[in-house]
């Protein structure tokens, strides 16, 4: 029965160390990646596992509106809306080569309106390709960026670096992302961490100085006429501090602040401000990021750690026990059947009444047989021999 049982637990023991191997380095790999199904969320926030849309708010903010056609710069507060919506079929069809299997297609659009009226003050929509494993982008013929602003609608964008997501299980040093009104990706240096809602979050900062924007003539000759009186042209420039926290084991995005500003410089005349704007995420935002991100945090523990080391530990206790059953359960008929049946030794030379052998009369009598047997062979006792044991 022992051996029986330890050869099951044996198997079991084996069978869990091949769990948790192929758990580790089969299993958790394949959960570390961008999924092709990943949906955006409806208005009731279904389904489970969709992305949200983010909500930034810039309080007090100096902008610049089209109104009536003409540019006119205004104050108030600020809403930026950004939605990112995975496409599934687009990713299926286009994401051919050395791009099969290893990225998606993901959209985004986003807006800014004032909260007082929800009129829009600007909008864009991207396009692009995604590495499923580090989420930066991947070189695509087919992306492209629109604006309403500064540079219109541009197919021969390349994106590059991060965009909307960092890497799985992020480390803690510099790494490259995308500013939208540049065009291109710049670095962006670890800063640290901080407890975001109860959740340890990694800070990045992106530093970008002030830079000229590439601006068509003609939105040049309409900012001079409509902003610097006397001015017929001049040249826009930008600078932003980009801050990011993200979890680390998702490397999803819960907090984002933007403090950015543009101003319109003129041939003549002192510059315009057409933009100065600190825009960081709103609680609820906040909320149902740090949410999302610790689900995929603690589904990626799971698989990737907890699973793994617990199968193994699992197993190698089984293993060890089923291996003493086996020995221990082997070592018991070999012992009982060194017994007799009332339990003495059976490798000893002790004897009962019944196995004793009578000897010829002539031999107890010391007749002729007498000096071929020696006497303390042909006549012993049990009692002696139990004497000298």
């Amino acid at each position: 029965m022992k051996t029986r049982l330890g050869a099951a637990l044996f198997g079991i023991g084996v069978l869990s160390l091949v769990v948790a191997a192929g758990t580790a380095y089969y299993v958790a790999p394949s959960v570390t990646k961008l999924p092709y199904d990943l949906t955006f969320c409806n208005a009731d926030g279904k389904p489970d596992g969709c992305l949200r849309a983010s909500v930034a708010i810039a309080e007090n903010a100096t902008y610049m509106q089209v109104l009536n056609g003409k540019p006119t710069i205004q104050t108030g507060q600020l809403k930026a809306t950004t939605e990112v919506v995975p496409q599934a079929a687009t990713t299926e069809k286009e994401m051919t080569g050395d791009l099969r299997g290893e990225a998606v297609v993901w959209d985004v659009y986003g807006t800014v309106v004032r909260t007082d009226n929800g009129s829009d003050v600007s909008k864009y929509a991207a396009e692009f390709a995604l590495d499923r494993v580090s989420a930066a982008a991947r070189d695509w013929d087919k992306q492209y960026l629109d604006t309403d602003g500064p540079g219109g609608t541009d197919d021969s964008v390349t994106f590059a670096g991060q965009t909307y997501k960092f890497p799985f299980r992020a480390e803690r040093r510099d790494h490259t992302f995308f500013d939208r009104d540049l065009r291109k990706g710049l670095p962006i240096a670890f800063d640290g961490t901080e407890q975001i809602n109860g959740t340890e979050a990694y800070r990045y900062v992106q530093q970008i100085p002030e830079t000229d924007l590439v601006t068509p003539a003609g939105s040049l000759t309409a900012l001079a006429g409509a902003l610097a009186p006397g001015a017929t042209t001049g040249k826009v420039t930008y600078s932003n501090t980009r801050t990011i926290w993200i979890e680390p084991v998702s490397g999803n995005f819960v907090k984002v602040r933007e403090q950015q500003r543009k101003n319109f410089v003129p041939n003549q005349g002192s510059p315009v401000t057409l933009l100065d704007a600190d825009f960081v995420y709103d609680e609820a935002t906040i909320a149902n990021s740090v949410k999302s991100a610790g689900v995929t945090r603690d589904k990626l523990q799971l698989i990737g750690r907890t699973l793994p080391i617990g199968l193994a530990a699992l197993g190698a206790v089984l293993l060890l026990l089923g291996l003493w059953l086996m020995v221990s359960g082997r070592r018991a008929p070999v012992a009982e059947a060194r017994r007799r049946p009332d339990g003495a030794p059976t490798g000893g030379s002790v004897r009962d009444a019944s196995t004793r052998v009578e000897q010829p009369a002539a031999v107890r009598q010391g007749g002729p047989l007498s000096d071929e047997i020696p006497p303390a062979s042909t006549n012993w006792r049990a009692e002696d021999e139990v004497g000298k044991h």
